[in-house]
């Protein structure tokens, strides 16, 4: 087979054709913008604050007590740095670019705003690893095959997410664009659960297996919760997102304290909420509230006969 040569023509009119769809489908452009948060640096910060949760357990350098000080020291200021640059990047597209629809409330300087938000998060950094301590209790308490907070930590894909979205959801409260999805969506990728960072969860809260789990913008979690994998909590509709308070409409349910959901149920809508101790069984589909101590199990609809009638089928 002879190689395939292309000719400075050709390339050209490839470019050309290149250009020209920049102007047809503006919204896959960012030319002449202000620079936006980089991928790969907003993975690495989340990898810092990882190391700053759980030190020890994450960054490559062992940890003891001659060196922790500087060792924290270093790891802190590096990411609070770093963080601080692609806050204020976040923050000019959001305030530059017209199809960005939330634009963020500011008093004074991109600079100072990027710097008091990321000042307020690393103060808040103590009481989101007393939030993780409860979460990794509840992974040991909640699952027998765990065997310590080490392998909660280093290789339960729950645990991960939480730690991660706890922190995103604390820059989604900010107002802070694009990194809180940025951030939530590396952990979508390595673990499989998807949590929207605008959800917001309780203490002890427990995710296993975790593959498949979605949980929507507007969820609210009480303390306690456990889900399994596959488990939804999703919109039942979506409105239009241009209409008028429409983007602030809770779309998502409300899961309250001591529930657990088993793998592959589907819970959807904003008015609905799961009671207090409630069980939802495997492959629920749900979209109604249900009362404190209640048990929602799957029943399957009978098949049809040819008659008109229907074969009897047990609940589940």
């Amino acid at each position: 087979m002879k190689p395939c040569r292309i000719s400075p023509k050709a390339l050209e009119a490839i470019i050309n054709n290149l250009v020209d769809s920049y102007d047809r489908h503006g919204g896959l452009n960012h030319i002449d913008g202000p620079n936006l948060p980089s991928r790969q640096v907003i993975a690495e910060i989340t990898l810092g604050v990882e190391s700053l949760l759980f030190p020890g357990y994450v960054a490559m350098e062992r940890v003891d007590a001659l060196n922790l000080r500087y060792a924290i020291g270093k790891r802190a200021v590096d990411t609070f740095d770093a963080l601080v640059q692609e806050v204020g990047k976040s923050l000019n597209y959001a305030l530059r670019e017209p199809l960005c629809r939330d634009k963020p409330e500011m008093e004074g300087s991109v600079e100072d705003r990027a710097q008091c938000v990321v000042t307020r998060l690393f103060e808040a950094l103590p009481r989101i690893r007393e939030l993780l301590a409860k979460d990794a209790q509840a992974a040991l308490a909640g699952d027998p095959a765990a065997k310590s907070h080490a392998e909660v930590i280093l290789s339960y894909p729950g645990m991960h997410a939480i730690a991660i979205h706890r922190v995103a959801h604390f820059l989604y409260l900010e107002g802070i664009p694009l990194i809180p999805r940025m951030m939530s969506e590396l952990v979508h990728r390595r673990t499989g659960i998807d949590i929207h960072p605008g959800a917001m969860i309780g203490e002890s809260f427990f995710i296993d297996h975790g593959t498949g789990v979605v949980i929507g913008e507007t969820t609210l979690i009480g303390d306690r919760v456990k889900i399994y994998q596959g488990v939804t909590l999703g919109a039942l509709s979506v409105p239009e997102p241009d209409l008028p308070g429409a983007r602030m409409q809770k779309r998502h349910p409300t899961i309250e304290d001591d529930v657990t959901i088993y793998a592959g149920a589907t819970i959807l809508g904003g008015d609905t909420v799961v009671g207090a101790r409630s069980v939802v069984g495997g492959s629920v589909w749900l979209t109604h509230s249900v009362e404190a101590d209640t048990k929602v199990l799957f029943q399957p609809t009978p098949p049809r006969i040819k008659n008109g009638g229907s074969l009897g089928g047990a609940s589940g």
